[in-house]
């Protein structure tokens, strides 16, 4: 999954037009943004010339039959975009999309004269269309999405990189509403910091689906050590790290914790997962979860610990977004005496995506207080250096709603000597995002992924989902 063709998008195209500039304009137009978007491996669903005028729309019967067009498809058109070949008529273009009543995201570019073809024939004057046509979805309540420049050809370098910007915020925008998170276990009594409020969750269209620890052990235990599902699972902790210091009985114990835990997302339709850890799967099972964490994360099914269920959603963006895996880590050690520098850890389930290079091996800190026989199953191993995004949500339950923050950064090839798994990171003015979660008290769990799409989940859950989103400069 890691490494596999991105899942194509299908996007709604409004043309638009405008009866006394040039129609040819409209008319290449279409075959430009349907060229662009078929060129970046995506789908359209457009009228063609058969339903309207150079298959643009103008009047306000094309645009009926062009939200007729998407109502039809509704549940493949992941996003619309309104591409202006010339001014576009502003009217028929917000009604178009009123009339379809689509909850996606919405792109609106425009593309721009060549100076020497300003005459009457060839000119477009899109660059002041695009005003109009934003003005129009102002007052119809209808929010949308720009392009970097204000004019960018469909064909462009400019045109393709915002293209693969909105399809991340489409992803995040589709993947977070309606979104079902297995909170498999209890918070832990230590960890007031993962609190949330599942009712605000809820009425964001997010809902969580509790098993108690307890059911999760009592199906191990009716599970023989020959069950199809324990041993195809023990096969692939084998083949995904490491094992040559691990006990077979661990092995065994983790394989099927996460048979069960498959067969009762599968079971509940839940997409991803926050698990208790600390520490009574140690206490009471034996093992640590993290690789069974860490494989789910790898696969595209976010798993973060200590139930930190806000935690999984910043995660869950992030791998929307991007399209690779998502780790939560700790903001936890300064390093040296650079400002902008710190060590992210996690004792840890990180997706082997994360790893330079990783082994399983057993959990140091919590060895202490319950044996190191009964905590292996930790991923160990340093982060390999490269771009990184952040992002952190949580329930402001004082105000009723979803705030948070995010940003970009890098992880470094800095020397570091520790446990568990850790890297340092480099956030240009981090001084600044410190005091930032400390003075709005958030959390010191956060969600890191290896791309920079920072930008398309802000956009996604500000101006889509409605969310108080600050963005990290």
């Amino acid at each position: 999954m890691t490494n596999g063709n991105p899942r194509p998008m299908t996007f709604g195209v409004v043309v638009g037009n405008r009866g006394f500039f040039p129609g040819h304009l409209a008319q290449s137009g279409h075959s430009e943004m349907v060229a662009a978007i078929g060129k970046a491996g995506h789908r359209v669903v457009v009228t063609g010339p058969e339903d309207t005028r150079y298959g643009a729309i103008e009047s306000r019967a094309e645009a009926a039959r062009c939200a007729d067009l998407f109502r039809k498809n509704r549940d493949q058109i992941d996003g619309i975009i309104i591409t202006l070949p010339n001014f576009g008529d502003e009217r028929a273009i917000a009604d178009t999309l009123r009339a379809a009543d689509l909850p996606v995201p919405v792109l609106v570019q425009a593309t721009p004269d060549t100076p020497g073809l300003m005459t009457i024939t060839d000119r477009r004057d899109s660059f002041c269309g695009k005003m109009s046509v934003c003005n129009n979805l102002t007052q119809y309540g209808i929010p949308y999405s720009l392009t970097t420049r204000h004019t960018e050809a469909p064909d462009s370098d400019l045109f393709r990189r915002d293209l693969e910007w909105f399809a991340g915020v489409c992803r995040v925008v589709r993947g977070l509403r309606r979104l079902r998170i297995g909170a498999i276990g209890a918070r832990p009594a230590a960890f007031n910091t993962v609190r949330y409020s599942e009712k605000i969750l809820e009425a964001n269209g997010i809902s969580i689906e509790p098993i108690d620890l307890s059911e999760i052990l009592g199906r191990i235990a009716h599970m023989s050590d020959e069950d199809p599902a324990a041993l195809a699972k023990l096969d692939a902790i084998c083949k995904y790290v490491s094992t040559a210091s691990v006990p077979r009985d661990a092995l065994l114990k983790m394989a099927k914790l996460g048979a069960v835990i498959d067969q009762w997302m599968a079971q509940t339709e839940v997409a991803i997962s926050a698990v208790q850890c600390w520490t009574s799967l140690e206490e009471y099972f034996g093992v640590v979860p993290c690789t069974v964490m860490s494989m789910m994360s790898e696969n595209l099914m976010s798993s973060a610990c200590e139930v930190d269920i806000c935690g999984v959603i910043g995660m869950h963006a992030l791998q929307l977004a991007s399209q690779t895996p998502s780790a939560l880590l700790d903001w936890n050690n300064n390093y040296g005496e650079d400002p902008d520098k710190a060590v992210c850890f996690h004792c840890s389930n990180l997706p082997k995506h994360f790893f330079r290079e990783v082994k399983m091996d057993f959990q140091q800190i919590i060895a202490g207080t319950v044996g190191r026989e009964n905590t292996y199953g930790t991923c160990v191993g340093l982060v390999k250096p490269g771009p990184m995004s952040f992002a952190r949500f949580s329930t402001i339950d004082r105000e009723g709603k979803i705030a948070g923050y995010v940003g970009e950064g890098a992880f470094t090839d800095d020397p570091l000597v520790t446990f568990g798994g850790a890297g340092v990171v480099h956030i240009p003015n981090l001084q600044g995002l410190l005091r930032y979660i400390c003075e709005r008290g958030f959390e010191h769990h956060v969600a890191a992924n290896l791309a920079p799409v920072s930008a398309a989940v802000r956009e996604a859950a500000s101006r889509y989902l409605g969310w108080s989103v600050y963005q990290h400069q």
